[in-house]
This record gives structure tokens, sequence and C-alpha cells, in this order.
């Protein structure tokens, strides 16, 4: 059947329907306002920033000390001025949304403030760097099926959860409004693994397999944790005060202390939760108060049948 373009005539009233509602619905458009911070560009400077962190791995390959420094030369010179502007962008957001738009006599000079925190955040980058190579060897360590770093950097999906959140995590550090969740929730669709950018992860932290993980904003993990897929380390209740909105800004998810493992589908609850470290929390437990370190702690085995099979 062909197309009717006499019914094309309606779209004109459409368009109309649609415009009004921006009017009627003004809560989901963002019309009028300075530009916001681009998720796209966002999610191109993350790209970027993986080529310094891991030189060689990704889009530019034949790298050798002898222009190594050239290549990273020019990657930061470029981020600089692409993280400034979606800084600056974020910071304005921010100050737009606490109504103080009109104050004319006051707006702060945003570029100067986006382009301080592009430099605070690219001088991070050798810190993570190094935090990002204890988390690769705790893969490789973790997983007897690794067959080398190479393996990790290249295909583990947890621990593109965790680079991705590291550099997210500096974002919240530097109090960075929006770009922080907008990676994390790109690299979630990406993974499976969902890392709010508040968590404050310690060194050598491995997510194995990972696909259903979930990591709350106050989470603290300390070093050499270890988790399986499907873990959720998250809030018990929300507080609400007298006016019924929700508390903010409480200690809502778990302490994790050192060498802890934790396997598939287990849930751990609570901001006053603390698993002591060297402990394991088995499979399928669900978790709302303290343990003990060096603590083994699992449900009990269920029942199982067996018939032939018809």
């Amino acid at each position: 059947m062909a197309t009717d373009f006499r019914r094309k005539e309606q779209l004109s009233e459409l368009t109309d329907r649609i415009v009004e509602s921006y009017q009627e619905i003004p809560s989901i458009n963002h019309l009028g306002h300075c530009p916001l911070p681009s998720a796209d560009e966002t999610i191109d400077i993350v790209q970027d920033l993986k080529e310094i962190l891991f030189p060689g791995y990704r889009r530019r390959q034949n790298l050798h000390m002898g222009n190594v420094t050239y290549f990273v030369g020019d990657l930061i010179d470029g981020l600089h001025d692409r993280l400034t502007e979606q800084f600056a962008r974020a910071f304005r957001y921010a100050h737009d949304a606490e109504g103080k738009c009109c104050d004319k006599d006051r707006t702060p000079d945003f570029q100067a403030i986006g382009q301080q925190n592009a430099i605070e955040f690219l001088e991070s980058l050798p810190k993570l760097r190094r935090l990002l190579s204890t988390d690769a060897q705790a893969a490789y360590e973790g997983d007897p099926a690794a067959s080398g770093i190479d393996e990790v950097i290249f295909c583990y999906p947890g621990f593109e959860a965790v680079t991705v959140h590291r550099l997210a995590h500096q974002l919240y550090l530097q109090k960075v409004p929006l770009l922080a969740r907008i990676i994390s929730e790109w690299s979630h669709a990406r993974t499976g693994i969902d890392i709010h950018p508040g968590a404050k992860i310690g060194p050598y932290f491995f997510i194995d397999h990972g696909t259903g993980v979930v990591i709350g904003e106050t989470t603290e993990i300390r070093t050499r944790v270890k988790i399986y897929q499907g873990v959720t380390l998250g809030a018990l209740s929300f507080q609400k005060d007298e006016q019924g909105n929700l508390v903010r800004g409480t200690k809502r998810h778990p302490t994790i202390e050192d060498g802890v493992v934790i396997y598939a589908n287990a849930t751990v609850l609570g901001g006053d939760t603390i698993v002591g470290a060297h402990s394991v929390i088995g499979a399928s437990v669900s978790l709302t108060k303290s343990v003990p370190p060096n603590t083994l702690v699992t449900i009990e085995k269920p029942s199982l049948k067996f018939r032939e099979a018809s």
C-alpha cells in the first residue's frame, strides 16, 4: 500500500498539541535556559580518558615511550577545554536550578569554575591509574579463567564498571552537578552493574561476572573485597521528615570491611550494617544486621527432590 500523503496534513495540528504540552508540563522541558551539559560529549570524554588510563588498549595503538608523551599531551590539552565547557554548563545549571539566575550582579564566572575543576579532575588521573592497576590485579588473581591483565582490561564488565566508577567518584567528590550520574548510568546500561558515584571503594576491588550488581550511594567498601553477580548493597528503608519528604545525606548503605567475599544474589542492607573483615556471605543470603570479622554466613540448603523425567 502506498503512503497516503494527505494524512500528513494532520501532523501540523499534532505538532501544535505537542508544543502546547510544553507549557502544560514544564517540569520535563529545558527551554529558554542556558545549555545543559551534553551527555554525548560527556561519554566521548570518558572514552578519551580511558585512552589515557590504559594507553595502547583502545582506539590508538602502536604507542611506545617515544610517542606516548605527544599522544597523551594532545589528549590532555583537548580534555582541558572540553571538560571546562561541560563543567561550566553543569555548575551554571545548578546555579539556575536554585533560583539564582535572576541575580545578575552576583553571577559567578562559570568558565573559571569549570576550568578550575577540569584541572583538578585531570590532576587525579595518576592516582586513579594506581587504583585501577590494583583492581585489574584483583580480577586476575580472583578469576582462574582470566588469562592475564590484558584480558581483564579488554573484556571484563566488572573492571569496565569499576573504571567508570573511579572517574564518576572523582566528579562526585568535586561536587560537579549531573556529570557523575550521566557516566555512571551509561556504564550501568553497558555492563548491567549499577554503582552510585558516591560509593567509597577501596583498592583491589573485583566484581566477578557482575550482571545485576547494585551498590548504593553511601556504601563503603574497604580493601580486597570481591563480589559476584546479583549482589545488592542497598538501603534497608528510607527515612522521611515530618512533611513526608525523604531525608537525604544520611548513611543508608552498608560497610564492607577488608577481604570480604559476597557470593551471587546476596543482599546486604542498611547504613548500620557492617560486614566484618575476611567474612564470607553465601549465595542468596539476605543480611540486615552486622557480621563479626571472620564469619561465614550461609542459608540452609533447600530440600531437593529428584524424580525420573517423563
